[in-house]
């Protein structure tokens, strides 16, 4: 039940926080590990992040003017693949930001960064996770994504994307590789 309160609260708060211009600018969200956040390491369990993530990805389509377009043409917000890197934990009641940003594009897909900070204490303003976000609006009735050139016409934005740092390449063949793998596996069994 939390994660709808959650849902309303960051809907219900994004015009307060003010529209938000891509590719430059980042989302940021203010959260707190509640007692039902927790896992049986009495820290915020690891799906837990992953349903965080999406409200992130979600405050940056609705405050940039992207979630009118996907509700006027049905389209699907689709994750890819993603890859997240564990730092610190988030004990019970730690207060914590999730910073969603845009990094590079390709024809189709975009690659996020959602990086979760520790709010307040000895570790005020460190990591305590990472992660690399790869998807993109998935259009049911033309069977294909959404082109990123289209996205940034219809949003007034007329840039390119910045080339692909170190990580994002690694991560980027990872996700190849796994998807080449399951390829493979599949074509075998058949």
């Amino acid at each position: 039940m939390n994660l709808w309160f959650r849902l309303i609260w960051v809907l219900m708060t994004a015009r307060r926080r003010g529209p938000l211009s891509l590719p430059s600018e980042t989302s940021k969200l203010w959260f707190r590990v509640w007692p039902h956040d927790l896992d049986i390491s009495i820290h915020m369990n690891n799906g837990r992040y992953l349903t965080l993530m999406d409200l992130g990805r979600l405050d940056v389509l609705v405050r940039s003017g992207l979630w009118r377009l996907v509700l006027r043409h049905r389209w699907t917000p689709i994750a890819s693949a993603i890859t997240i890197r564990f730092q610190r934990e988030l004990r019970p009641f730690q207060k914590f930001r999730l910073e969603t940003r845009l990094l590079c594009w390709d024809a189709a897909l975009v690659v996020m960064e959602q990086v979760f900070v520790i709010h307040g204490g000895p570790r005020d303003g460190q990591p305590a996770t990472r992660a690399l976000f790869k998807g993109g609006l998935y259009d049911r009735r033309e069977k294909k994504f959404v082109e990123i050139s289209r996205l940034m016409s219809l949003l007034g934005v007329s840039e390119v994307s910045p080339p692909a740092t170190p990580e994002v390449e690694a991560f980027l063949h990872a996700d190849d590789q796994l998807k080449q793998a399951g390829r493979t596996a599949m074509s075998s069994s058949a």
